[in-house]
């Protein structure tokens, strides 16, 4: 006990730690109580720290910031437009021919349940295949009052779009227009001795905005390539599953494990077990493993060098702690406990050694 007191008296006496403790307690507060309110300059954030490299690589040919800003906030806006009209439009229609087609695919998929007796009487039970079918039919009504009570609230969800439609795209412009400007402002109320503050900010938007960057042209290629695959192999819903597949790799491991499962539930109602079953889910297994073992080495070259232990269970942890949000913000959270972790002890051995001298 002594010991720990020893070492707690001599890290939290150096102002800096302190400092750098008091801004993590405040971002983490800030999340908690203002994250639903201040959703939308959340997200503007990260969109404008996603085009900063894009502004920066133009700089680097000696073109004004200003005009940077412009040419790039005018490219996001024509990709954001070619979504809207052109891309939504074929989820939308895929998904409503999907919800249509539920019915059948359960009906059938219960019979088939249901006959699992006959062919497996030493292996399943009657009892045991119709509890699972009761307990099937209520988690399915217990989805359709969530999206009964989602289409009721089909207003409010309007209002919000249109407000994240005009108010997003105007505050992505500000803060990269303005990014100096409003940094300088918040180091106002920051002590000037920051240092080991400003190590850990570097370290982490070193690695984040290479990761960032990183990850959206990886959902772009995965996406491309599961669409083009299942357009090949005659898969029904191909833009939709494409989409997210594309999606999952936001979420290492566990992404691409789940996916799988609507994957080949969509290939076995439309073939059954037979070859062309067999050739899609070999198909998305190929793209999974050039993904993981490729396109992550080149696109992440020692970016954001964690293990995947650390991965998983950072996924684990903040998913837990932040439900679906902290599962798509795991990574950065994790490089940001890294690179405090970094920082922290060699600040706590230097002050040691200081100390023993």
């Amino acid at each position: 006990m002594h010991r720990f007191a020893d070492w707690f008296r001599r890290s939290f006496s150096d102002p800096q730690i302190v400092l750098l403790g008091i801004l993590l307690v405040i971002g983490l507060l800030s999340i908690i109580f203002l994250g639903r309110m201040l959703a939308p300059v959340f997200a503007s954030m990260i969109i404008a720290y996603l085009l900063e490299g894009l502004v920066n690589r133009l700089q680097t040919f000696r073109i004004p910031r200003m005009v940077s800003v412009v040419l790039v906030f005018s490219g996001f806006m024509c990709f954001l437009l070619a979504l809207f009209l052109g891309l939504f439009p074929l989820l939308w229609q895929q998904a409503v021919q999907l919800f249509q087609q539920l019915p059948t695919m359960i009906s059938w998929s219960q019979d088939q349940l249901l006959r699992l007796p006959e062919r497996y009487p030493d292996f399943v039970a009657e009892r045991q295949i119709l509890d699972l079918i009761g307990a099937l039919r209520s988690e399915l009504a217990h989805v359709g009052q969530r999206l009964l009570s989602l289409s009721l609230s089909s207003v409010r969800i309007v209002i919000w779009s249109l407000v994240y439609f005009f108010l997003m795209p105007l505050l992505v412009f500000f803060f990269l227009k303005d990014k100096d400007r409003i940094l300088a402002w918040i180091a106002r109320f920051i002590p000037e001795d920051r240092n080991l503050a400003s190590r850990v900010w570097h370290e982490v938007d070193d690695q984040m905005g290479n990761y960032v960057r990183g990850k959206f042209y990886e959902i772009l290629i995965i996406w491309a390539a599961s669409y083009l695959t299942f357009t090949l192999l005659g898969l029904e819903f191909a833009v939709l599953l494409g989409f997210f597949v594309g999606l999952s790799v936001l979420v290492p491991y566990f992404g691409a494990t789940f996916m799988i499962l609507p994957v080949a539930m969509v290939a076995y109602f439309q073939w059954g077990l037979c070859s062309q079953f067999a050739y899609v889910l070999f198909a998305y297994i190929v793209i999974q493993i050039l993904d993981g073992n490729v396109l992550v080495t080149f696109l992440f070259s020692e970016v954001v060098n964690l293990h995947p232990i650390a991965i998983i269970i950072a996924v684990l942890f903040f998913g837990g702690i932040f439900g679906f949000w902290g599962v798509f913000f795991a990574i950065p959270l994790a490089t940001l406990v890294k690179a405090v972790l970094n920082v922290w002890p060699r600040q706590v051995v230097s002050e040691g050694q200081e100390s023993g001298d």
